[in-house]
Formats: C-alpha cells, structure tokens, sequence
C-alpha cells in the first residue's frame, strides 16, 4: 500500500509514520524538510503543500491514500480536492475532537454528536474543512474519511496552561511555584498517548469501509484535570502547589487563554470509542498518563532544546495569581 503523510513527522504523526513502516506500508512524506526527525524506511518527497505551483515531483504519482496532516482551513480542502481528485483511493482529514458540539447537550460524545463550535475559530475551520469534504464524497465521489484526535500527546505537555508545546508549568512545578488549575479541577477529561492513536489511525489507512466515515481516536482513561497535574507533578518528582481559577476569571484577565478553555476544556467529556474499535478491532489504548508522561518528559530531558519556557506566558500566569490574590 502506497501511502503519502502530507506532514508526518509531529507530535502524534511521527508515531504513525513509525507504526505504518513496521507495517510494511510504502510511506511518503511531503514537507518541507525543515525538522530534524528521521524515520527509517519513509522516503520523502520535498515540497510545501501551500504551493501547489512547485510541487511537480508529487503530482507524478497516485496514492491508495494520502492522509493530510496539515490542513486548518476550507481553502486548505479546496487545494487538495484539487490536487488529489482522481489521484487517490482514500483521503484521511486530521480534524479535532474540538468540533464536536460546545457547550455539551450531553457529556458522552459519539461521533453523531453534532459539530458546533463558535467559541473558537480553530474549531470552526476544521468544521468547515469537514463540510467541504463531505460535500465532495456526496458529490464528487471524493474518497474523504475524516478523523478526530483529542488532545493527543508523545512530545508535548497535554495540559490547558503553560504546556502543551512548553515547559513553562512544568517548570514552575519543578521550582516549587505555584501554577493555575482551571476550575475546581473535577471536570473530567481524556489525553491519548500518540503511540495508542497511531494503531486506530494506520488500521484505517486503506480500509474502504471506512470512506464516508468520521472517527474520534482515544484513550478510555477518564481523569481530572486534579489528577492530571498529580501525576505531571508525581512523574516530576515533585509536589503539586496548585492555584484553582475559574476560566471565567482567567480569561477576563488574559484573554488570549480564553478560546481554548472556554471552547474545548472546561467542561467534562467522555468519548466512546465504539465506532473505531469496531472498524479497526486491533485498537485498545493500553498507555496510561501515569505511563505516558513519563515517556515524555524523558524524551524532553533528552532534547533539552525543546523544553522551552515561555516568558511571556511565564508573566501572563503570574498576572492571574497576582489577580487573585494569590502572589
């Protein structure tokens, strides 16, 4: 199976780049050669999606699918219809489980849960990428499947404040400062090491039955937002000195964190994961954060360069606590 990774070498692509080689898959990746992960066995193809004009040695070939990676926005979708109508067997869009209808009517999402979100324009646009590709699978035949991460994590932080893609509150923690846990901290709440979701989304990679479908790929480890800065804190070997605000008051003081509470994690979610164990009966999510964050910090300590703490955000935090009384 001839497959193209339009990216392919990110926080949770990389692992299914790694997982498709073991699988004997024939991988390509298109980027533009700028990160320094190295995958054996994966060939690649030079070139930068958004300039289609310059992308001659990919449009030599045709794929039993390309999966895109990269794609935030309907002119995104455009272009590869474009590009890959006629040239492809199957289409597999990275969305986000953000899509998925907020505020919650009912907290366990499925992937009938209806798409809505208004609260933050990242979430808007995959949702309008989605209609497009629906659109063009009624219409056009277009051999779309769509898929939903969630907070998906291998080399990156998966909390709401001074993580993700820096160890700012990590590094608060390991200076025994006090950090920002939004709300009461008992919502619930799923984070998906990207070596779990790489078995859901490489057993979807050729599989026609799913053509048509949107999938969510997650863990079934349910956790607080408490418990998530417990074991970060635990795995840091540290003790946790948590400071807890309502989301409402973090972002009336800085409103640049406002968007990704108020519009994906403020409030409880549990997903059933019925829909791609059915479809790929090979997918269990076995790595549990205690586990997994584990594995990450470890990586992290082991390329010290990307342990990057952000000043500016570094102040923001300070900004809420001193707010609220608590510096």
């Amino acid at each position: 199976m001839k497959v193209l990774f339009i990216g392919g070498t990110g926080n949770i692509s990389t692992p299914s780049s790694r997982l498709a080689i073991e699988k004997g898959i024939d991988l390509y990746h298109l980027n533009r050669g700028t990160t320094k992960v190295k995958i054996k066995g994966v060939k690649t193809i030079l070139g930068d999606i958004t300039k289609p004009n310059g992308l001659s040695d990919l449009k030599k070939h045709t794929w039993d699918v390309v999966v895109n990676w990269v794609a935030y926005t309907p002119e995104d979708i455009e272009r590869d219809i474009a590009l890959f109508k006629g040239k492809t067997k199957q289409y597999v869009f990275i969305s986000s489980a953000s899509c998925y209808q907020t505020p919650l009517s009912y907290p366990i999402i499925t992937e009938s849960t209806p798409l809505k979100n208004n609260l933050w324009e990242y979430s808007n646009d995959k949702i309008k990428c989605e209609d497009r590709l629906m659109k063009a699978y009624r219409e056009e035949d277009f051999p779309v499947t769509i898929v939903r991460p969630s907070h998906t994590y291998d080399t990156v932080i998966p909390i709401a404040i001074g993580g993700f893609k820096e160890y700012t509150t990590p590094q608060r923690i390991l200076n025994g400062e006090k950090i920002i846990i939004h709300g009461d901290g008992t919502s619930l709440w799923t984070v998906t090491h990207a070596d779990d979701f790489a078995v859901g989304l490489v057993g979807l990679l050729g599989l026609t039955q799913a053509i048509g479908h949107p999938f969510h790929i997650t863990s079934d480890e349910i956790l607080t937002w408490n418990m998530i800065h417990k074991i970060l804190a635990d795995s840091l070997g540290c003790e946790l000195n948590a400071v807890h605000i309502a989301s409402d008051f973090i972002s009336k003081i800085e409103p640049s964190f406002g968007p990704g509470l108020h519009a994906d994690k403020s409030e409880t979610v549990i997903f059933d994961n019925t829909k791609i164990k059915t479809f790929v009966p090979a997918f269990k999510a076995t790595i549990p954060f205690s586990e997994g964050i584990k594995r990450t910090l470890k990586w992290l300590d082991d390329n010290p360069e990307k342990k990057i703490f952000n000043k500016e955000e570094n102040a923001q935090i300070d900004n809420i606590l001193r707010a609220y009384g608590e510096l």
